[in-house]
């Protein structure tokens, strides 16, 4: 993308540097003393996003599945854990910004493929609840055991209280973020 100058002109390369260099200034005098800035957050959370989808790929492919499944997959097995109440349909379509077409489509791939099964509410049977099957998870924490030998690595080398901060932070931006997103889901 062609920066423009202040008066917008194509901006010379001395006035880019300028203009990134006073972003970057910004950014780091938001950040505590010591600790990387914006920029360096940005670049590790799309580096741990990116490993994150690789391999979520990778599953998706080993398992004749779309790489939406596999997102569904795990908004199913995360609901309870993040909301406190199982899965619906209308709250996944909402999660993955899906239509309501779309997502019927792929709980039907995964419910044919054995990975959920959908189950009514027994106060309420209108509500369906998403239900990820066991031998599905057990599927998913084989496939994903060396991920999960790497998470348990890297714990190990930080201390309960450091941990305690990156998880605060990470609950923090994960709820920014989706507060950030929630009016902008289906395309307000």
């Amino acid at each position: 993308m062609e920066r423009s100058s202040r008066d917008g002109r194509p901006a010379t390369a001395d006035e880019s540097a300028t203009d990134e260099s006073s972003a970057s200034e910004g950014a780091s005098a938001s950040a505590p003393e010591g600790a990387p800035d914006l920029q360096t957050y940005a670049v590790l959370l799309r580096t741990l996003n990116s490993e994150f989808n690789r391999h979520a790929h990778a599953f998706a492919q080993r398992h004749d599945l779309h790489a939406t499944d596999v997102h569904a997959l795990a908004a199913i097995l995360d609901s309870t854990a993040l909301e406190g109440r199982p899965m619906t349909p209308s709250r996944l379509a909402e999660r993955l910004n899906l239509t309501s077409g779309a997502v019927t489509a792929c709980l039907d791939r995964l419910e044919r493929a054995g990975h959920i099964s959908r189950t009514r509410d027994s106060a309420d049977r209108r509500v369906v609840h998403l239900v990820y099957n066991t031998g599905a998870r057990a599927l998913a924490r084989q496939y994903f055991s060396p991920l999960a030998r790497s998470t348990e690595a890297t714990m190990r080398r930080f201390t309960p209280a450091q941990l305690a901060t990156v998880a605060d932070f990470l609950r923090t931006l994960n709820q920014e973020l989706t507060a950030q997103a929630a009016p902008g889901r289906r395309g307000e």
